[in-house]
């Protein structure tokens, strides 16, 4: 467990493929962190319908027809969620088999704009008071995990280059 750990950190020098390969391996980790989080959140989503429903409903400002776009949005909005969810779980088991620089970069810059939209919202309730606005703790909570997962993929990242100059010192 404590190579684990020690492959997480991404100071921690690289001398060997097994490191390498863990180290490598931190961005699996972080996106699988990603489909804890998609999961949570569909399931908070699911088993909160009312609050879901009173949400929208002061979004609509009580007129019908928005009411029903926005119902139907959001169910798009769960329906995308959940294959999301299944696209990070794909992206996470490719990862955890072959280490690749471009899922990593890819999952990276996805983060900087959840990074960017979730620091925003405050920003963004302000400036339309009708739409309720995500609660302090909750964009919090995603700044830390955002924050958490992309030094797992900077590690990852650091692996995977050590892991391919590694192996190419070995073909030699």
């Amino acid at each position: 467990m404590s190579s684990w750990l020690k492959a997480m950190n991404p100071s921690t020098p690289i001398t060997t493929e097994a490191e390498a390969e863990r180290a490598a391996k931190a961005s699996a980790i972080s996106i699988m962190i990603g489909v804890v989080v998609g999961l949570a959140s569909l399931a908070w989503t699911f088993a909160n319908p009312s609050s879901v429903h009173d949400a929208v409903a002061a979004a609509s400002n009580g007129d019908p027809a928005a009411m029903a776009s926005s119902d139907m949005a959001l169910q798009v909005g769960l329906w995308m969620g959940g294959g999301l969810v299944l696209l990070q779980i794909i992206f996470g088991a490719i990862q955890w088999r072959r280490p690749n620089q471009f899922i990593a970069i890819l999952f990276m810059v996805l983060i900087a704009f959840g990074l960017v939209s979730s620091l925003a919202a405050p920003l963004m309730a302000a400036s339309m008071p009708n739409v309720p606005a995500t609660p302090m703790w909750q964009i919090v909570l995603s700044v830390v995990v955002m924050i958490v997962q992309m030094v797992l993929h900077v590690t990852g990242l650091k692996g995977i280059k050590a892991l391919d100059r590694i192996q190419m010192e070995q073909a030699r």
